[in-house]
């Protein structure tokens, strides 16, 4: 048996879900500006001043649309977060959607909505600009498509599929994680019959046009993208255990929300009247274990939950329904509605300050403390009084008032010859950024895509150079290597930043031995 292609809840039905997106938007443009500008939201920024089909790290939509946006409304942080909260807004009511499709009733449809709201990953994405928002509305968007073309849709829909596909590939290579497992799901069942089809394949070949332009540039540099994400895997992201990364699913996604998801994947594995939709189960079993063979991050899988808590949400209300001996809402179970609902949303209050920056800094501390959370950081270095999403966002501008500091004790005539070199694409960024206003030149870094733009025409005989290591004498004897005269001529200071990021030293050169030009190929550092 399958669903039929039209749902059973009429459009008015989804005015609540609609409402509780809303609401999730508002919600994250509040305390959008409550902390400073994110380390890739810099590096963003400088990425949207240099349009290109690829970038070390990623490929180019979200730059090209953050350049757009940009040109729209400007660089405040209102300005570039709020398409991050529009795409969680949307994928919230999707998810609604993909509930209607399975057959879900009001309760379920929701319940849906409201689950996608109350999972700290999903919900957090929110909090700045970047591609994971877009990239989990792309997964939500697709799998729609997909959760339609099984209950018995036109296989036409694999056209549309294709197209948002090829469109999240130029977001997010993780997209292309997701086919793997849909595939996969559809070769180990019976839905198989769909890889026989002219459609699927035109859908196919769609995707692949549309990410062609991405792939040519990385075959003209190199294929710099291979050489990022082995570096990535092996020398930065924190290596966790199996258990760990299961643990982190549920946690990141609200513990409360975890018998739903797993009940929407239960529900699609083993339930025989929806058995068209095994596939997708299939899916999340083929992405798990490539995320965790290629020691992926936890929140990397947060894009493939919203189909498995829209499939519980739907299991929830059929078995509550079932319990009363009809379709109707027994006296005896109104409580479900109730009580599950809210301790979704105590669940997503207790890790709001986790999730939305809610508090004042030294507030979020104290209630860290409070709960006996110690921060821990996702990529291999050590971690302050902040998790790594907050600290990040502290310490910036300080940074470039420093560099200015120094900058402004050069004469006219140095300031034009002056080089600023610093390590990583978040202090080139903030260089960028905050230093117009002081009047600073473009940095310059070897770190992703900083590398590709090279090093400019100023062969750095005079350059204000950010240490790489953390003892005065260490960073003396590299400079002294390249330079005459090294100076020591400031100290980056911010107490919430990453603890590597504070107590920095800066150093005034002069008299180089060589040139930017000539060091600058073997100072490539892609990770």
């Amino acid at each position: 048996m399958t669903l039929p292609v039209v749902p059973v809840v009429p459009a008015r039905g989804l005015r609540v879900p609609l409402l509780i997106a809303g609401t999730s938007l508002l919600l994250m443009v509040v305390f959008h500006s409550s902390y400073g500008y994110f380390r890739d939201e810099l590096y963003y920024i400088a990425c949207s001043n240099h349009l290109a089909f690829g970038y070390v790290d990623q490929p180019p939509l979200s730059i090209a649309l953050l350049a757009l946006w940009r040109s729209l409304l400007g660089d405040s942080l209102h300005a570039i977060r709020l398409p991050a909260a529009l795409a969680v807004s949307m994928t919230s009511f999707l998810t609604a959607l993909i509930a209607r499709r399975l057959g879900g009733g009001g309760f379920s449809l929701w319940l849906s909505a409201l689950s996608v709201v109350a999972a700290h990953t999903l919900l957090g994405s929110g909090r700045s600009y970047s591609m994971n928002p877009l990239d989990i509305l792309f997964w939500t968007a697709a799998i729609y498509i997909s959760v339609v073309i099984l209950a018995g849709g036109s296989p036409r829909l694999w056209l549309l599929f294709g197209l948002v596909v090829g469109l999240g590939l130029l977001n997010k290579y993780s997209v292309g994680f997701m086919c793997a497992g849909l595939a996969g799901g559809l070769l180990l069942t019976p839905q198989r019959k769909h890889l026989a089809t002219g459609k699927f394949w035109a859908g196919a070949l769609i995707a692949l046009l549309i990410f062609l332009p991405h792939i040519i540039w990385e075959i003209a540099k190199g294929f710099p993208t291979l050489e990022f994400m082995h570096n990535a895997s092996q020398y930065k992201n924190a290596r966790i255990g199996l258990w760990e990364f299961v643990g982190g699913q549920f946690n990141g996604m609200n513990y409360f929300n975890g018998p739903l998801w797993v009940i929407g994947l239960c529900f699609f594995f083993l339930d025989r009247e929806r058995r068209c939709f095994r596939p997708l189960a299939w899916m999340y079993v083929i992405v798990f274990i490539i995320m965790v063979a290629g020691n992926g991050k936890v929140y990397y899988l947060s894009a493939a939950y919203p189909v498995f808590l829209a499939g519980g949400a739907v299991s929830l209300e059929r078995f509550v329904a079932a319990r009363s001996g009809d379709r109707t809402w027994h006296r005896g179970w109104q409580w479900v509605k109730v009580v599950y609902p809210a301790l979704l949303v105590v669940g997503m209050l207790v890790g709001l300050p986790f999730t939305l920056p809610v508090l004042p800094v030294e507030k979020f501390i104290e209630y860290e403390k409070l709960l006996g959370l110690i921060p821990k950081a996702e990529e291999r270095s050590s971690v302050g009084e902040l998790p790594q999403f907050y600290a990040d966002q502290f310490g910036w501008e300080e940074l470039a008032a420093t560099v200015a500091k120094i900058y402004n004790t050069l004469t006219p005539e140095e300031q034009k010859q002056c080089v600023i070199f610093v390590r990583n694409y978040g202090e080139a960024g903030a260089i960028d950024f905050f230093g117009k206003k002081y009047g600073l030149p473009p940095a310059l870094c070897a770190h992703n895509s900083y590398w590709m733009w090279g090093p400019g025409e100023r062969t750095g005989n005079i350059a204000i150079i950010l240490g790489h290591d953390r003892l005065l004498q260490d960073n003396l004897n590299d400079l002294n290597r390249r330079y005459t005269h090294v100076e020591l001529a400031g100290t980056t200071e911010s107490k919430y930043s990453m603890p590597y990021e504070n107590g920095r030293l800066l150093f005034l050169c002069r008299e180089m031995n060589t040139t930017f030009q000539l060091l600058w190929p073997e100072e490539r550092f892609y990770i």
